[in-house]
């Protein structure tokens, strides 16, 4: 398989996972401001876990431009990712339907720690193919980014406990950091 029909499929599978966020998003009933109030956490986690999949969705993509060949190792590291990132659409609708309570939030984090991990994996599988002094793997670099992203969601998983919304604004936190697109890949092309 080519590195550009894993990419497609997985693209595919980002852009089903927004659209069943989307879909899952119930109009209110009522034509007022106070009838969005009832639907304002489910619109909250929605836009969180939209920026979530873009960041992926981005990453993913620089990832693989700068990749020059998968094999079988790399397609089940990024089928373990799109299995973490399937999840989001879930998570995202028991949290908001449930006003970010703890259990949850709690799970949300745990479903994105293990995205995180995931991603990690399939990077470090991709050094593995191209090498470690390849372009790709200078690109990669120490991935300090990544792994502080993954101990954020560890923190914020724990403190979901204390109160949630400690843990929702971790994630927030985590999403914000990456939401200027990753440019090691880029640099390193160019």
């Amino acid at each position: 398989m080519t590195k550009g029909r894993m990419e497609a499929f997985s693209d595919g599978v980002m852009a089903i996972i927004i659209t069943i966020m989307a879909l899952e998003m119930k109009v209110p009933h009522g034509n007022t401001w106070e009838a969005l109030k009832p639907v304002l956490p489910v619109f909250i986690s929605y836009v969180l876990s939209f920026v979530n999949i873009g960041i992926y969705w981005n990453n993913h993509h620089h990832m693989l431009h700068a990749a020059h060949k998968v094999n079988g190792a790399v397609l089940w590291t990024n089928t373990h990712l799109l299995f973490w990132l399937s999840l989001i659409p879930f998570v995202t609708g028991w949290m908001g339907e449930n006003n970010f309570t703890t259990i949850p939030v709690a799970l949300y984090g745990a479903v994105l720690i293990m995205a995180s991990i995931a991603y990690y994996f399939l990077a470090h599988c991709l050094t593995n193919l191209h090498g470690r002094d390849s372009e790709f793997g200078k690109a990669l670099g120490h991935d300090r980014k990544g792994k502080i992203s993954t101990l954020i969601y560890a923190v914020g998983i724990g403190l979901s406990f204390l109160h949630p919304l400690l843990g929702f604004s971790l994630y927030v936190l985590v999403a914000v950091m990456w939401f200027i697109p990753d440019k090691r890949f880029e640099k390193k092309i160019e």
